[in-house]
């Protein structure tokens, strides 16, 4: 069975992607989104679909006659290393993950990825909504290393004393630096009541520092919402799972009956998910018109059309979005900004512009393979971009260490005067 999702694959090659570090999905903790997953991995914040091996190959696998030589070449190589080399081999299912990796880093693309067998369990399980971890957003950075992108409210590793922007140098003694998100997370992960030792570099501290945290099992929430002063409606939204609409529309009717003033839509930190939900949340608040394009490696393009019976598009709306809006948030972001319904407040987000096409392979492990790119009704291209917010407000450690929120206040407050 293969599942498109709209969602981060690989924070280093994202620079985020939100993984929940609870131990699941995506996590660390987090889900995947294909973040941040909550520890959320920067995945991961999304629900991942449940996949199966795939049954019937769309292409054929009959290698041809010229690949047929070129793999008499790598065979060659191959029993060459194990009659001669001087040291320990891998085994052979090492050798064959380490074979199908070098093939696609040929490909330089970041999102077109192979997940070995354990990590990617750790993602299918993210679909029971609950995880084992520490309770952390992660992504990774540019220079390859691990850093803590946000905390989840009363879990483990807020209350161990984490903070965002904290480098995580090692988890258990082994050195995270380098790995792909899932990996990372996977180390960071595991069963409620285990104490993890994270090695830490902070900003503003000389040296790195040890952290134990005793992980948890933490449910990872999809939205959550509330009547903020002068009559603000606020709701934000963590991820693009299967029930990212459905609970949205639950949400708008029960604040809509309030009649608030202007609503805030929180996409910070949400590494996406399902590009079917990125529609349907987008045609809460638009009316009518191109939500995206899409445009397939084949050359062919499908259009996505907002749907009828959104919710809430009159009521003055701004979206909220930063470094870790990536993926569906950009694709909801985008339809808002360019069809002029609603106002960008915050940070240039994340530029994931790409679908991947999910294949379960034999072993369980994973294959997942950009197919396609997308693009905003005014047509422009997100990857590797992101989207500028219409008003751009930073912020910063320090603003979190002292429990204050920059950009909430600066949409409130222009909700409220309109400029």
């Amino acid at each position: 069975m293969k599942d498109t999702v709209v969602s981060g694959c690989k924070v280093v090659l994202f620079a985020f992607v939100a993984l929940l570090i609870a131990g699941g999905a995506f996590a660390a903790g987090f889900g995947t989104g294909a973040v941040v997953s909550p520890l959320s991995p920067a995945r991961s914040l999304f629900d991942p679909p449940t996949l199966q091996p795939t049954a019937t190959p769309t292409v054929s696998l009959e290698p041809t006659e010229t690949e047929e030589e070129t793999f008499d070449l790598f065979w060659e190589v191959w029993h060459l290393l194990e009659k001669e080399y001087y040291g320990e081999l891998p085994d052979e299912t090492g050798m064959t993950y380490g074979a199908i990796q070098g093939l696609l880093d040929t490909l330089d693309d970041e999102n077109t990825v192979f997940i070995e067998p354990k990590v990617a369990d750790l993602i299918r399980e993210s679909s029971s909504g609950t995880y084992e971890g520490i309770g952390a957003w992660v992504r990774i950075r540019e220079d390859g290393q691990l850093m803590i992108a946000a905390l989840m409210e009363g879990q483990p590793g807020e209350a161990a004393g984490l903070r965002p922007g904290d480098i995580v140098l090692q988890a258990d003694g082994v050195s995270l630096e380098g790995m792909t998100i899932w990996e990372a997370i996977s180390h960071i992960r595991g069963p409620e009541g285990s104490v993890v030792q994270l090695k830490v570099l902070r900003e503003g501290v000389a040296e790195p520092f040890t952290v134990e945290v005793e992980r948890a099992s933490i449910p990872t929430p999809t939205i959550e919402s509330r009547m903020l002063d002068d009559g603000i409606a606020y709701v934000k939204l963590y991820e693009f799972n299967s029930k990212a609409n459905d609970r949205l529309k639950d949400t708008l009717e029960e604040l809509l009956a309030q009649d608030p003033r202007g609503l805030i839509l929180d996409l910070r930190n949400n590494p996406g998910g399902f590009l079917h939900q990125a529609v349907d949340v987008s045609s809460q608040f638009i009316s009518e018109g191109k939500i995206l394009t899409e445009r397939i490696s084949d050359g062919t393009e499908r259009v996505f059309e907002a749907k009828e019976g959104g919710l809430a598009l009159d009521i003055p709306l701004v979206v909220l979005v930063n470094a870790g809006s990536a993926s569906a948030s950009e694709i909801v972001a985008g339809a808002v900004q360019d069809t002029g319904r609603g106002t960008l407040i915050g940070e240039t987000t994340f530029g994931k512009g790409s679908v991947q096409l999910v294949h379960a392979l034999r072993d369980g492990s994973e294959l997942r393979v950009t197919i396609a790119r997308w693009y905003t009704p005014d047509d422009r291209l997100i990857h590797g971009q992101g989207l500028e917010p219409d008003i751009v407000v930073e912020l910063t450690v320090e603003d979190m260490d002292a429990g204050l929120d920059p950009q909430l206040d600066r949409a409130v407050e222009y909700l409220l005067g309109g400029q």
